[in-house]
């Protein structure tokens, strides 16, 4: 019998029904190989003990290590897609399958998509994106990803904070402020920034090391225009309609990634503003595009390839007594986008 207070075991419900441990496991599980009536009789221990099936201890006995799962916000945001080229890059040398999922931002989702990997028997699980300033919101993916690493699973994580698990840790911070000190050596003291959602903990990073160099260089805070949005080209680009219809004397735009940058641009282009003559933009990340764009992008280089490896590295290690953390560092990368601010 289990002892009070603990959770019955699968070799509690074989003793009582005297079967052997695999045929107990193949009569939950639903598999052939056992008669109806003593499949019927070890269902009806399991109720009566209180068995629940653990769903980690199922998967990673199912003999799926072989196959990585990686959840990231959006596939097609060059961002991801190349931290995802260098996981499978890494998967493939050293013989992983990988199986991409897609959250959308949408925490709720996330975990529905980390609890469909677990339910497909993966042996690794890599979360790649932002996460979010309220840590309610992600006690839930924090307690999945504990009991899949109690039972042998393993975890590592891209630009999260609070997951409890290895990261890779982006240069958010100190790079918001190389971009916005950039500008003002450019003489520009009306800066906007195109912002992602309130709510990740990357936008208010990045949003940090912006303000903290305004305030190094005499500006208030308060001097700073920030307009939130998705964080997509679509929303670089409501960005900009907004900015340069409330604040037109915005001399230059921070968009707090590349995918904005891009919708920062085609709305400057489409509404005749020269860049950088009159109005100088910044991304982040130098995503592979951001020098072909026109013009090319002054950014934030993070080797987005090499963080997707160095976390399926971490992944693949044995379990550290603590989360480790590895960061990325950050190189300012100036291009044709940016300019002296315009005299008036």
């Amino acid at each position: 019998m289990p002892r009070a207070g603990q959770r019955p075991r699968l070799v509690e419900v074989a003793e009582r029904a005297g079967v052997s441990l695999a045929t107990a496991s193949r009569a939950l599980a639903g598999r052939e190989g056992v008669s109806t009536e003593v499949a019927d009789r070890i269902r009806r221990i399991a109720h009566e003990l209180g068995y629940v099936a653990n769903p980690y201890a199922r998967t990673l006995a199912g003999g799926a290590r072989s196959t990585v799962g990686l959840i990231v916000h959006q596939v097609d945001d060059p961002y991801f897609s190349e931290i995802a080229a260098g996981v499978i890059q890494l998967a493939a040398e050293q013989g992983l399958l990988v199986q991409i999922c897609q959250s959308g931002r949408d925490p709720v989702y996330e975990l529905r998509q980390l609890r469909h990997l677990i339910a497909q028997r993966v042996g690794i699980i890599l979360i790649s994106g932002s996460g979010y300033d309220d840590p309610r919101v992600e006690a839930e993916a924090r307690a999945e990803l504990a009991a899949f690493q109690d039972h042998g699973g393993r975890v590592a994580a891209i630009g999260r904070h609070a997951l409890g698990v290895d990261a890779v840790l982006p240069d958010n911070e100190a790079g918001g402020h190389a971009l916005a000190a950039h500008l003002m050596d450019l003489g520009h003291r009306h800066i906007a920034v195109a912002a992602g959602s309130a709510g990740l903990t990357t936008v208010a990073d990045r949003l940090t090391g912006v303000t903290a160099a305004l305030r190094q260089r005499g500006l208030r805070s308060a001097d700073l225009i920030v307009v939130h949005g998705n964080f997509t080209r679509g929303g670089g680009r409501a960005a900009t309609e907004q900015i340069l219809n409330e604040h037109p004397e915005t001399t230059a735009i921070v968009a707090l990634n590349d995918a904005m940058a891009t919708g920062v641009l085609s709305t400057l282009r489409s509404r005749r503003v020269p860049v950088p003559g009159r109005i100088s933009v910044v991304g982040f990340d130098d995503v592979s595009v951001a020098a072909d764009l026109a013009p090319s992008l002054t950014t934030i280089r993070l080797p987005l390839t090499e963080m997707g490896r160095t976390a399926l590295a971490l992944a693949l290690k044995p379990r550290a007594a603590r989360p480790r953390r590895r960061a990325t560092g950050h190189l300012l990368v100036v291009r044709d986008s940016t300019g002296p601010a315009p005299t008036t």
